[in-house]
């Protein structure tokens, strides 16, 4: 098991749908959530990409020197980059960061914001543009590491006598990750990508998901690691965590959920139609409403697009919904949480102790044994946990 953090690049708040506890972003802010991912012990951090966020790999390089062992989900984008100038960034990024880069293949599903950054290709094309894309990136990074060129003519893209120079420390290339929910979306994962990424939806969904990129993948004589992108919201009681939840949409009202849902309907993607289909479209909002499977809560979607749902419960809950999701064969999660600087910290101290031994052996933020925290004006050391 994989424990990923997620750096808020298009801002930060502590209520949605509001300015109110609102966060801007900048360096400084993002460097500290950061650095606490890194102490804490997460594996890695996905940062988003879109018009809404500032650019990844600017972010990442920054964040990269203030990090040691953090590893960087950083977005390439067919259609915004040609694909060797994504793999010479790739390979420039995984040497400076000392082997810490993995890349989140995004093909995109915003109409409005593709045709805004000049791509006009419908569904199936952006797809298939999406397959010559990394099958190019891939092709070329692996080259990299005998002085060797690729070329390659598709029905989108094409390149003659391509080389990176410089390779990447990972190889051969660092590994590959990528969502999607349409049928396109699971053969192109199933035949290029390393770690298939679902979004937060019921584990019986879930699993049909997986089985379906799993048959793709045996098809092409490969195997495909899996990954799922939630929130979370954990307190030390099922109580408190469910009030948490309903805190985080308190200052929502009627006509900032309708604008939200109708910006969604404009988009083509699949993933995003079945996030609005748990939530029914935000017409209610009540904790019946959207749990929509035992302590996953679609309340984040009513205004946030993309991964819409989050596990809500007490430490021990939320460790084992987590381990449901293990057993159908997700290995590595990626979280989030409001504000996302508090909310590393109270995950990683609630629920990193839950998890399996040989996640947290390797956890350099978990103190086992010796004096930690406060040492009382007595003089008295607190004994570490042992749970």
């Amino acid at each position: 098991m994989q424990v990923f953090w997620f750096i808020p690049t298009h801002g930060d708040s502590r209520y949605l749908g509001t300015s109110e506890g609102a966060r801007e972003v900048s360096f400084d802010y993002l460097k500290q959530i950061a650095v606490a991912a890194d102490t804490l012990g997460y594996e890695g951090v996905l940062i988003p990409t879109g018009r809404s966020c500032e650019d990844p790999w600017v972010a990442a390089s920054g964040l990269a020197a203030v990090t040691r062992r953090l590893k960087f989900l950083v977005a390439v984008r067919p259609g915004l980059m040609t694909p060797t100038l994504a793999a010479r960034m790739a390979a420039t990024f995984d040497r400076i960061s000392g082997g810490r880069l993995l890349v989140n293949l995004v093909t995109g599903g915003d109409v409005a914001e593709l045709e805004g950054d000049g791509v006009f290709l419908d569904h199936a094309a952006r797809y298939e543009a999406s397959a010559e894309f990394i099958r190019i990136w891939r092709d070329v990074l692996a080259a990299s590491h005998d002085s060797g060129e690729v070329s390659f003519t598709g029905g989108h893209l094409s390149v003659k006598s391509a080389r990176v120079l410089y390779p990447p420390i990972q190889r051969p290339y660092p590994p590959v990750y990528f969502g999607g929910s349409s049928e396109a979306a699971h053969k192109l994962a199933g035949e290029q990508v390393d770690t298939y990424l679902t979004w937060g939806e019921p584990p019986a969904d879930v699993a049909k998901k997986l089985a379906d990129v799993r048959a793709e993948a045996a098809r092409h004589g490969r195997t495909v690691t899996f990954g799922i992108r939630l929130h979370v919201i954990v307190r030390e009681t099922d109580a408190e965590a469910w009030a948490a939840a309903e805190s985080l949409i308190s200052r929502l009202d009627d006509e900032t959920v309708s604008r939200a849902q109708a910006v969604f309907a404009k988009m083509d993607s699949e993933g995003q139609r079945r996030m609005a289909a748990l939530h029914a479209g935000g017409s209610k909002r009540t904790r019946e409403a959207l749990e929509v499977s035992p302590n996953l809560w679609a309340g984040v979607g009513l205004v946030r697009g993309g991964a819409g749902t989050a596990l809500v419960g007490d430490p021990h809950t939320v460790a084992e919904r987590m381990r449901e999701y293990a057993e159908l064969g997700i290995d590595t999660f990626v979280l989030s949480g409001y504000p996302h600087l508090e909310e590393a910290y109270r995950f990683a101290e609630l629920v990193f102790p839950l998890l399996p031994r040989a996640v947290r052996d390797k956890l350099p933020g978990q103190v086992l044994s010796g004096p930690f925290g406060e040492v009382m004006a007595t003089g008295i050391v607190p004994r570490a946990s042992q749970s």
